[in-house]
């Protein structure tokens, strides 16, 4: 690890540009941008730095810097960079996928139509991306009847040059064959420029004149044809990504957001046209060694606009929230524009419900990037090798189980276990327990008395030789299986409740440590300070998910034994009813809204009820509905 203070510059000049961080290796590490660089450059080399900052300039080698003539141009020349050269430190939105493009080779001397997933190049125009590849590809085709563009490769069109015989799609028409002359050069640039125009307009004249085709082969019987004609319809509005709402045609606009779940964030695009969407994406954010204060949706901007010509930009462009450099990032794509361009927040009316569509498809994305990762054995290895080195822990812990009471107001108190096995939720081995509150009750007695029933389980079955049970046909439980980590929810308390249990049950052999919800600390018997995960660890990440997951279960187990409480109390209030009837009740109901919303018929039906006995029940169960609660005063409120 280099010392900043032997490369640290001293002739930094004070005009804006852009700087580069090198580290050994010559790889450029980061790249920033300033409007002083004296100034920035000189803030890199002074104490208290941020974690990640610091990390950054030690490992760096030496920086340099290029001056520009403007802050446009840095702002410019640094997203230029930060995708030529992907330093570790620079926040980076990276795509999920790659997505689709319709491209046409304007370029040429006889433009081609294709599909490309590659990155842009100058002369060929670009549509899309498209969502759904699929519907791209059927469309293609349907393109190329409407507008005969020749798609074949240039080796193939200069093939048939020579040959004079054109290829099977002139002969299907799906070509006007420019190789063999069916029509000319300027000829065929002009139908690629009508397929530009279409595309730029979105459905023009072309949907209503399929309909009319459709209803004519339809009224002639020609069904076949009329199919054919149903197919292209479909296909044309499913590639056009049309709304198929109450957008205006008038709107055209870029929407841009972002959504965020705890140290995970990602970004969502939409391309919006004369009322149609012709294009969306998604970003997942890779902040993993990002430096301190990066504000996320200006680096979006950089993904969104990095290589746009200026037609790819709008006059205006919406946000889930106002960059932190907004004046500078509309300077930058009004220059490439070349006409003024607005980024705003809307406030009400259309756009505002297009921007939380865009900005459910940026949920939407982390949602399935956090699923995907959570099963993914290469990020759950890391997490158990991040936990061994963190904890202090003498291998990996590769099941891990976690302790959640759940309650309210100490009554129908429950607690959870859950069991992770190399990072991987086990469910067929989650256990639920009833508190037992009849002697004094706290949060912590709860965690300690689980804990001590969970600890005498594994004792008692540890004294059970697995052989002699298989000799006698059965099998050893998973449950009797030691776990090489216990969590606990909470911080100090629970973790000292634990440890008693652990102490008492004379378990050494066990690691325990406690999550606190308040900053994600993560607490150990005896530690006075907590250990502290980087916000970006997949160590971190996986302590959160598996508490997470044991304050779930949790919380679904308190909700039926609260409801099935509720429902034993409003039925023991009916005198009529004996222990078997309302045995009888809760088994077919299950709950008070159940009966609620069942007719006497419903309730005599039950075996051992009858009519008589129905009524009362129905009755008695419709006044308590009336009875209501205000929240804010705590005043019980009865109706009429």
């Amino acid at each position: 690890m280099a010392d900043p203070l032997s490369y640290r510059p001293t002739d930094i000049p004070i005009q804006p540009g852009v700087y580069r961080f090198f580290n050994e290796k010559n790889e450029v590490i980061y790249v920033g941008k300033a409007i002083n660089l004296k100034s920035r450059l000189g803030s890199y080399f002074q104490n208290n730095l941020p974690e990640k900052t610091y990390r950054m300039v030690h490992e760096a080698d030496r920086v340099d810097w290029t001056i520009v003539d403007s802050e446009i141009k840095a702002l410019a020349l640094e997203f230029s960079w930060i995708k030529q050269y992907n330093p570790a430190y620079n926040v980076q939105f990276r795509d999920d996928k790659s997505y689709p493009y319709l491209a046409i080779s304007l370029k040429d001397q006889f433009p081609r139509i294709f599909i490309t997933r590659k990155s842009k190049r100058p002369g060929v125009k670009y549509f899309g991306p498209f969502t759904y590849s699929w519907a791209l590809k059927n469309t293609f085709d349907v393109l190329l009847k409407l507008f005969p563009l020749r798609s074949c490769t240039d080796s193939n069109f200069e093939k048939a040059q020579k040959s004079g015989r054109q290829c099977l799609l002139g002969d299907i028409g799906k070509c006007a064959a420019p190789c063999v002359g069916w029509v000319s050069e300027d000829e065929h640039r002009q139908l690629a420029q009508k397929l530009v125009g279409f595309m730029n307009a979105g459905q023009g004249d072309v949907l209503p004149t399929l309909r009319t085709e459709m209803s004519l082969a339809a009224q002639n019987e020609e069904f076949e044809r009329a199919a054919k004609f149903r197919d292209q319809i479909q296909s044309l509005e499913r590639v056009l990504e049309s709304t198929g709402s109450a957008l205006s045609d008038t709107l055209t606009a870029d929407v841009i957001a972002l959504h965020r779940d705890g140290v995970h964030c990602a970004g969502s695009f939409f391309s919006i046209r004369g009322g149609s969407i012709k294009g969306s994406r998604s970003w997942l954010l890779d902040q993993k060694a990002a430096i301190e204060g990066t504000d996320e949706i200006t680096t979006l901007f950089a993904s969104v606009y990095g290589e746009a010509n200026a037609s790819d930009i709008p006059a205006e462009i919406i946000v889930s929230e106002l960059p932190d450099e907004k004046s500078l990032l509309e300077a930058w794509l009004s220059s490439i524009r070349e006409k003024s361009v607005e980024i705003k927040v809307p406030q009400r009316g259309e756009k505002l419900e297009i921007l939380a569509t865009v900005k459910r498809n940026a949920q939407y994305a982390l949602i399935t990037f956090v699923n995907k990762r959570s099963s993914d054995a290469a990020f759950n290895g890391r997490a158990l090798i991040e936990l061994e080195e963190g904890l202090h822990l003498p291998k990996p812990p590769l099941r891990i189980e976690c302790f959640d009471i759940s309650n309210i107001s100490g009554t129908t108190v429950v607690a959870s276990m859950v069991v992770f096995e190399d990072g991987v939720a086990k469910k067929s081995q989650y256990r639920r327990f009833i508190i037992d509150t009849s002697t004094a009750w706290d949060d912590t007695r709860a965690m300690h008395q689980v804990l001590t029933r969970r600890l005498r389980r594994l004792a008692n079955e540890r004294n059970v030789d697995p052989l002699e049970v298989m000799e006698q046909g059965g099998k050893q439980e998973r449950f009797s299986y030691p776990p090489q980590l216990i969590i606990v929810d909470g911080g100090v308390p629970q973790v000292n409740a634990a440890r008693r249990a652990f102490d008492e049950a004379g378990v050494t052999d066990i690691a325990l440590c406690g999550l606190a919800k308040r900053l994600e600390e993560v607490w150990l018997p005896g530690n006075p300070t907590p250990v502290i995960f980087p916000r970006t660890s997949e160590a971190l990440y996986l302590l959160q998910r598996i508490r997470d997951e044991a304050h779930r279960f949790a919380i679904t187990f308190h909700r039926s034994r609260r409801s099935k409480a509720m429902l034993e109390s409003t039925l023991d209030d009916i005198s009529q009813l004996g222990e078997v009837r309302r045995k009888a009740l809760l088994t077919h109901f299950g709950s008070v809204a159940a009966i609620r919303r069942a007719s006497v018929e419903e309730i005599a039906s039950i075996p051992g009820i009858g009519e008589k006995i129905a009524t009362l029940v129905y009755a008695h169960i419709q006044i308590s509905a009336d009875i209501g609660f205000d929240a804010q005063s705590g005043e019980i409120l009865e109706g009429s």
